[in-house]
């Protein structure tokens, strides 16, 4: 349907069409091109990561990840439970096994205490996973010390799906730049977009190397077109890397946008003792993509709130349904509680653009206030 308030709509900045003219008027209109070096550069500068690469989509990011970690069949990678599919599904892409790990309460994402039991459990049986994975949710920072401490403990790489979360930090720092590598995306409804694209970003340009080639059909260095092993039409077009271009010089501004409506929706929702929201550790600092909460108590449900917004032409969504209830995985391992459960039962996420204006913020709170 036509919405008249989006959850998390693109926001154009304007600079864009000069970067896409600039690809047309040069007719570098390809995976390859000026605009794709220095949107690479500026995400490097911008992150603080060694190497970048701009790709097709962070489910691309994620599945090259996996391939020049040497992931393959069989193989067991321990992966967020609480995220969206996509997280998921490169490694099946691979021939390994997702195992995937309960959330904990607090930034909702990965839980230290049960990465740990699988890790062990693994270990002890034989089979040392080859990789974690782990998601900073809505753009909140998951709890990388612990998480770090015991890869580095293990010897297992981190890969860190920061799709939601650039712009966000972990003490001081970029969040996507903690692990072995780390994947962003840009998709339409993403922080910033190159309309549909994604980046992988390592301290190892040994990584980036094995991706880059893998992305480019894997083709051998050679006059005509020789080929050794499957590769992947994966890069990013130098048209998408111009409105990234245009996009990435506004990101601390679109950051504050979306921080002060969770700021705005937190105030609001003061006294209703029934709303809580997905918070912190104190060393981080969330992009806040999307303002997700939690609906506790008997007078509104999510799915009240989400039928009132409706009503008004609002989209509202869900919280993600963990990778553990997902038919498609539901049969596999899986380590931990039910707190993502029950986020996913009492979770919803509201209007979140940043350039949703104060109108409408100020409707959609008045619409959740007066389901309670």
């Amino acid at each position: 349907m036509e919405y008249k308030i989006y959850l998390s709509p693109p926001h154009m900045s304007g600079r864009e069409q000069q970067y896409v003219r600039e690809a047309f008027d040069s007719n570098w209109i390809a995976p390859v091109g000026p605009n794709i070096n220095v949107f690479e550069e500026e995400l490097c500068a911008y992150t603080g990561s060694k190497h970048a690469l701009a790709l097709a989509s962070g489910t691309a990011a994620l599945h090259l990840a996996l391939l020049a970690l040497g992931i393959g069949l069989s193989d067991v990678v321990l992966c967020q439970s609480l995220t969206f599919v996509a997280t998921a599904n490169p490694i099946v892409y691979v021939g390994a096994t997702p195992v995937f790990i309960d959330s904990e309460p607090v930034t909702w994402n990965m839980c230290p205490n049960a990465l740990e039991d699988a890790i062990r459990h693994y270990i002890r049986i034989g089979k040392r996973p080859k990789a974690i994975i782990v998601v900073h949710l809505y753009g909140m920072p998951a709890m990388l010390d612990e998480i770090l401490y015991l890869c580095k403990k293990h010897d297992i790489p981190l890969i860190e799906d920061a799709a939601e979360a650039l712009g966000a930090e972990y003490g001081g720092s970029k969040v996507g730049t903690f692990g072995t590598i780390g994947i962003f995306s840009f998709n339409g409804n993403k922080i910033i977009t190159t309309s549909g694209g994604g980046a992988m970003v390592s301290i190892s340009p040994e990584y980036l190397e094995r991706a880059r080639f893998l992305a480019t059909q894997a083709r051998e260095p050679s006059r005509h077109y020789e080929h050794h092993e499957v590769g992947y039409n994966y890069r990013m077009s130098n048209v998408c890397a111009g409105i990234g271009r245009g996009q990435l010089e506004v990101i601390d501004e679109r950051v504050a946008q979306r921080r002060s409506n969770f700021q705005f929706y937190q105030h609001y929702f003061e006294g209703i003792a029934e709303i809580g929201f997905q918070t912190g550790i104190a060393e981080t600092f969330s992009n806040r993509w999307l303002t997700a909460l939690v609906i506790e108590g008997n007078r509104a449900s999510p799915a009240d709130i989400q039928t009132a917004l409706l009503a008004h032409g609002i989209e509202s969504r869900p919280v993600w349904k963990p990778m553990h209830c997902q038919k498609i995985y539901e049969t596999l391992p899986r380590f931990g509680g039910s707190v993502s459960e029950r986020l996913f039962e009492r979770g919803m996420c509201l209007p979140s653009g940043s350039n949703l204006g104060e109108a409408g913020r100020e409707l959609v709170a008045r619409i959740v206030r007066s389901c309670f």
